[in-house]
């Protein structure tokens, strides 16, 4: 199934408007509201395409295209939908503020209880978490920089209040999840001795060489990197003294949540209300770790530069983040390729260190590291094609392009999904859990990134048909009918011996669904990978086809420069030279270009042969 960005984008538009929507205005629903992950992921869906897409964009009304309005009649007509859009984004910010006037990042019912039998109390329910503050981040910039342009358009006081009014509580609000995931970054040292250290070296070692090699290996390949650590001490990163040490293993990223005995933030100008204090073990987690690597990226996107959305405070905030995105990266990236031959990552299924599990959705997730790093280095030819290798086979493991068997254990990769206990919840009265069940759109995802940044025809090409295939899946998992109709998700439609009660709307894989979409669209605007053969048969083609077209001017035309003859050549000549004007971006389209113009050329020799004949 090709992969139809903007069609496909335009019946995700028509769905969320028909299903949140009533006479312009939001509905929550019974089950929504309750958690601001799943509260920021439905107005993304709309919101992200909306600045992320010329053609999708919203905060300019008088340029709002016809398709783009049709599919949001629910949302409002031309002129209604921004104010529409305003109101429901403030109300957003209202429902997730505290008492004191604070923005609170409630996990809400994406938590899970680990007592099956247990039931998840108000306080556990508005614990913060990653997910929140970075997802907080990529709503509040999308608002910042829609409020930004649609501002301009208006005059009507009333509006112009409401997007004042907005526009400081998403400033609030974005300082905020700054700081809650700077609160959350963490630094684990621990001996090489104890189980986790155990556990890393063999992950990295692959029981290929002796542990005291691979700790030898480890400290010459992050020697650089410890180094950076121990030199951030003193811009705000807590860690063990210990991390000195080279004898100690160690891992960075980002915790569950606000980590515990976090410090606050105080160093800014303008105050935000309320830190609260942290409960998370300091142990990162790889799956909160890329959770956060695609929030922070959105700080430093073109369109966040152009249109200046961070203010001073914002920007001493994001340097700091954007320190932890580059350690983060750059251990993941080494521990995943770590060693001269088989990576670890190749080594599936990956297993964690801290929590003692192992699943293909953590080979994803340390994949998904491995993609945010390529992309930062321009990575060689011959990383890129391991890492496609990687995710040809986690999508046949994961049943995403091959038959699902009987009794298949890899249904669990999609339902009920993979659970990690959130290692240090259980200050908060009992230990809590986080459901992922968004393998098969984060596969794709990743997959799309991948494509996007490969310079490879051959992989690109593997990648493509990865991608359709992959869409493929997703699209079938569409509810058909009922609440949530046109969304996802619905596991039975692929997988009919899944065990569950049925179509479930959710939120997190229908906004993963719109980032594939939008990252797809970005795919088909580059230029397509240049091949140096082609460019160079084409050059001698036209070269040939220049070469002829200039000995056909010498013969004289016996109708004239206003005759056939003469539009035949003036026809071949801008032919000639579009095709020269493509040769470096296009060069397979200058090959296509120039092959019919050799043929006519030749028809016109063949012709003027004959006639001289008959002569």
């Amino acid at each position: 199934m090709q992969i139809k960005p903007r069609q496909h984008l335009l019946d995700v538009w028509r769905a969320v408007a028909r299903h949140s929507f009533d006479d312009g205005k939001l509905v929550w629903g019974e089950t929504d509201g309750l958690s601001s992950v799943a509260d920021a992921e439905r107005l993304l869906c709309l919101l992200y395409p909306a600045t992320e897409v010329p053609a999708f964009r919203l905060d300019q009304p008088d340029t709002t295209e016809r398709d783009v309005l049709r599919v949001l009649e629910g949302v409002g007509s031309r002129l209604e939908i921004p104010p529409n859009l305003i109101t429901a984004l403030t109300q957003f910010m209202r429902t997730h503020t505290g008492p004191d006037d604070s923005p609170t990042f409630a996990g809400g019912h994406y938590f899970k209880p680990d007592d099956p039998k247990g039931e998840l109390t108000h306080e556990q329910a508005q614990l913060g978490v990653v997910d929140s503050y970075s997802m907080s981040v990529t709503l509040c910039l999308a608002t910042l920089g829609f409020l930004k342009v649609y501002e301009g358009t208006t005059t009507r006081p009333e509006v112009r209040r409401a997007v004042a009014e907005l526009r400081e509580a998403t400033n609030t609000r974005l300082t905020a999840a700054m700081i809650s995931l700077l609160r959350s970054f963490t630094v684990n040292v621990f001996d090489a001795e104890s189980e986790q250290g155990k556990r890393l070296i063999q992950v990295i070692g692959q029981n290929r060489q002796s542990d005291r090699a691979v700790l030898q290996q480890f400290s010459r390949r992050f020697r650089p990197l410890r180094a950076t650590i121990i030199e951030s001490l003193t811009r705000g990163i807590q860690v063990d003294e210990s991390i000195r040490d080279e004898s100690q293993l160690f891992e960075c990223g980002w915790a569950w949540g606000v980590v515990k005995d976090a410090p606050r933030i105080t160093d800014l100008d303008v105050q935000v209300p309320g830190q609260p204090e942290g409960i998370a073990d300091r142990l990162p987690y790889v799956y909160f770790t890329v959770v956060a690597l695609d929030g922070i990226q959105d700080l430093f996107s073109e369109r966040t530069l152009t249109l200046g959305l961070l203010d001073a405070d914002q920007q001493k905030l994001a340097e700091a983040l954007r320190l932890r995105w580059e350690l983060s990266q750059q251990y993941w990236s080494a521990v995943a390729r770590f060693g001269a031959d088989r990576w670890p990552l190749e080594d599936l299924p990956w297993q964690t260190t801290g929590l003692r599990l192992e699943s293909e959705y953590f080979s994803l997730t340390v994949a998904a590291i491995l993609v945010h790093d390529l992309v930062r280095r321009k990575a060689t030819d011959d990383d890129l094609t391991r890492t496609v290798a990687i995710m040809e086979r986690l999508a046949d493991r994961g049943r995403v392009t091959s038959r699902m068997t009987r009794q298949d254990p890899a249904i669990r990769l999609h339902n009920p999904g993979v659970t990690m206990p959130l290692a240090g919840s259980e200050r908060s009265g009992g230990l809590l859990q986080w459901r992922m069940t968004d393998f098969s759109a984060q596969l794709l995802k990743r997959i799309i990134q991948l494509a996007e940044l490969s310079r490879n025809i051959s992989a690109q090409d593997r990648l493509l048909r990865l991608a359709e295939r992959a869409f493929e899946h997703l699209w079938d998992r569409r509810i058909e009918e009922g609440e949530g109709a046109e969304l996802w998700d619905d596991v039975r439609a692929v997988y009919p011996g899944a065990r569950t009660t049925g179509p479930r709307l959710s939120w997190s894989i229908t906004e993963r669904v719109t980032e594939c979409l939008v990252a797809a669209r970005n795919l088909y605007e580059q230029q397509p990978i240049r091949s140096p053969e082609l460019a160079q048969l084409a050059r001698e083609l036209l070269s040939e086809a220049t070469h002829l077209f200039g000995k056909e001017q010498l013969e004289a035309s016996a109708t004239g420069a206003d005759g056939s003859r003469g539009r035949a050549m003036r026809s071949i000549e801008n032919r000639l030279d579009h095709a020269r004007s493509l040769l470096d971006d296009r060069p397979a389209t200058a090959f296509a270009l120039a092959l019919p113009v050799l043929q006519e050329l030749d028809t016109l020799a063949q012709a003027r042969g004959a006639a001289a004949q008959e002569v």
